[in-house]
């Protein structure tokens, strides 16, 4: 399922999250297992993956089988050291763009703090398996690396993968380049015996 979840800035935080523990829910109450679900997103969608597990668990839902963010956006603090180290190695985004998107997606008063925004600030105990994939010259690189530690010190297990010199979201190239179809049969290898189909 291909979630179409309120998009900012019509729709600040905490639309987003709300739109994706509501589908969570409808995919429960059709009778589909937990252990069936993985929560797959890029970008903004991989931070979702992971707020949507949190206000799903914190809401007593069964956590779905695994979560799998990819170039995931995390900080809306903007404050990790990849925003400066691969300054000019990212041909999409800057730490500038980062912070204004920062503002369209938590409104003129959001909490940069708010754990259900930026899960770096979050209890991770009891989140399912989490898989991250990221590109070595994203500035959202410290991204996923912080939040994998985040992660592991709360006792979930996490793998993450960087990729060196790939750019944000490159899996997106699948079929036409290698390090792309690299990544996604990782993510499949990965995740199938999660989901019961090894």
């Amino acid at each position: 399922m291909i979630l179409h979840y309120r998009r900012s800035p019509e729709h600040v935080h905490p639309a987003q999250v709300n739109d994706a523990l509501a589908a969570y829910q409808w995919l429960l109450d059709q009778g589909i297992q937990a252990s069936h679900i993985a929560i797959i997103g890029d970008s903004a969608g991989g931070g979702l993956a992971i707020t949507a597990a949190l206000l799903a668990r914190d809401n007593g839902l069964v956590m779905p089988a695994a979560i799998m963010p990819f170039s995931a956006w995390f900080d809306m603090e903007v404050c990790g050291k990849s925003m400066e180290s691969n300054h000019g190695k990212d041909l999409l985004l800057n730490k500038e763009w980062v912070k204004a998107m920062v503002g369209m997606f938590l409104g003129e008063n959001g909490n940069l703090k708010d754990p259900y925004a930026n899960p770096l600030y979050a209890d991770l105990t009891g989140l399912p398996p989490i898989f991250m994939q990221v590109g070595g010259d994203e500035v959202l690189l410290d991204d996923s690396v912080r939040l994998a530690e985040h992660a592991r010190k709360a006792g979930v297990d996490v793998s993450i993968d960087i990729f060196p010199g790939m750019q944000h979201s490159f899996q997106m190239a699948a079929g036409r380049a290698p390090e792309s179809d690299d990544a996604i049969s990782r993510f499949v290898e990965w995740v199938k015996p999660k989901l019961g189909l090894a």
